[in-house]
């Protein structure tokens, strides 16, 4: 059959489909006709980053994957001055619970709009990279939705004092300081339990998805319910232990034992989730998350055991962690392996065009969010406590692949969002140096976004849209076909690969 554009998107909703779903290969096995760049370092960046960039390329091709890697593990010391400044377009973003009441009234949905508006901006424009990757994956692990019931004035302070503090840090420190916090204490309704009546749903979810995932029971999730009752949120909205609240009674919970008297059940409760954040099944679960996140959608048996390991060994801390796993034979040979999520794929092709915030203003971020409500997929806005699913197949659907096509075309044609800052010339910024045919200036478009060419098939299909063929001369034509065969380039099976 002749591959034409309609064949190629057909194809390649279903290779999005099928990509990871079979057991781990290497990445020559990846998916029939498939072609994406063996380099090492530009395989470090897709997982690593929101996408790379010539810059960024060439950055991490100079310092190599070990001095890559170790600056942007110290973000402090990497300037972020262009995102810095548009960040203070959303001063609530970051803002604590006194700050958003002292300038929203009740119940209002204007923090938790700068909040995901923020989430966009870091990840498109933000030089430390592999922070916003992680912070992202803790945001999803320890998941408080927004919009969200009962939250609006501290869902932003626990994105910065729970999250963004620990990215880097002990997930023991951010699991007691999730723990703490309204946002949590409220979406999960432990604020409401009480030694009267103990509310259970932060327990299981504690347990569940938090730590140490199904290896508990009812008794387990009573006495888990028992014990962190009395952490609840204050009538100023701040967290507050209520001894009067607590439910005292010994303990016993995977192989936590505890007397819990009335003396001492906050530190009861704290010495508990520390015992979680340090148990092997919790160090099993986090190592399979970051394996899902950054390797494959079923991540080695071997590499999750090592990396478990590792967190056991240096008391929960995550940096090594990550160092082992980027280091690890799995990684280097998971090429392929791992599909963008629709969040992934618009921020890559941003970053990709080199497309730039608006002047001032965020209308263009609101556009950018807007384009991702519709995807199922806007920052913070899954419903469940579970966190956005993180495999490819949730959003694998000819639908769902109709609308990255659209937002390709639109970021390429610059028809939405309008506002953002774009080159004069997109197509001589991508490719300054224009080839003699149609068939090569496809193939310098491939490489600049992608990372390598497409395969013969696929760059016939990208050119049947302007009725060229590859060895067609340019002629005048090109000025009205070049966004449509940018946008075709982005379309390719290559461009969806994480």
């Amino acid at each position: 059959m002749t591959t034409t554009r309609r064949t190629l998107i057909a194809g390649t909703a279903a290779v999005t489909a099928g990509l990871v779903l079979d057991a781990p290969a290497p990445a020559a096995a990846a998916a029939p006709g498939l072609r994406l760049d063996s380099d090492p370092i530009a395989h470090l960046l897709r997982r690593a980053t929101f996408g790379f960039t010539p810059q960024s390329l060439a950055e991490a091709r100079q310092l190599g994957a070990t001095a890559w890697l170790d600056r942007q593990l110290a973000p402090q010391r990497i300037a972020d001055a262009d995102c810095d400044r548009l960040l203070r377009r959303l001063p609530l973003a970051d803002a604590t619970p006194a700050e958003v009441r002292a300038a929203l009234p009740k119940n209002s949905y204007e923090g938790f709009r700068q909040l995901g508006r923020a989430a966009i901006a870091r990840a498109a424009w933000s030089e430390r990279q592999l922070f916003e990757v992680v912070a992202g994956f803790w945001a999803n692990h320890l998941h408080v939705a927004a919009p969200s019931s009962g939250i609006w004035d501290s869902r932003c302070d626990y994105d910065a004092r729970v999250i963004r503090r620990h990215t880097f840090g002990r997930f023991a420190d951010m699991l007691k300081d999730a723990a703490r916090h309204p946002a949590m204490l409220t979406y999960l309704d432990q604020r409401s339990s009480s030694g009267a009546h103990p509310n259970e749903n932060y327990a299981r979810e504690l347990m569940e998805l938090h730590t140490v995932g199904l290896v508990f029971d009812e008794s387990d999730v009573r006495d888990a319910a028992r014990l962190l009752t009395g952490m609840t949120v204050s009538k100023a909205g701040n967290y507050v232990y209520d001894a009067s609240a607590h439910a005292t009674g010994a303990v016993d919970i995977l192989g936590f034992r505890h007397a819990n008297t009335a003396g001492d059940g906050e530190s009861a409760a704290l010495a508990f989730l520390d015992h979680l954040a340090r148990h092997p099944a919790t160090a099993k679960t986090i190592a399979r998350k970051l394996g899902v996140r950054f390797v494959a959608d079923e991540p080695p048996a071997a590499l999750v055991a090592r990396l478990a390991q590792v967190y056991l060994d240096n008391d929960t801390a995550i940096v090594p962690v990550l160092r082992a796993l980027f280091a690890s034979p799995e990684f280097a040979a998971s090429t392929g392996r791992k599909v963008r999520t629709p969040f992934e794929d618009l921020i890559a092709a941003v970053r990709a065009l080199g497309l730039r915030p608006e002047v001032s203003g965020v209308k263009g971020l609101d556009a950018l969010y807007e384009v991702l409500v519709q995807a199922g997929n806007a920052p913070f806005r899954w419903t469940p406590p579970n966190g956005y699913p993180d495999t490819a197949a949730p959003w694998a659907s000819p639908s769902a692949f109709l609308l990255r096509c659209n937002l390709h075309l639109n970021l390429a044609a610059g028809w939405y969002p309008k506002q953002l800052t774009r080159p004069a010339d997109l197509l001589r910024s991508l490719v300054p140096a224009l080839p003699a045919t149609y068939g090569g200036l496809v193939d310098a478009l491939a490489v600049r976004l992608i990372g390598t060419t497409l395969p013969p098939a696929h760059t016939a299909a990208v050119l049947s849209v302007a009725g060229k063929s590859p060895n067609s001369s340019l002629d005048k034509s090109l000025a009205g076909h070049a966004p449509y065969l940018i946008a075709l380039v982005l379309d390719a099976p290559s461009f969806q690969l994480r």
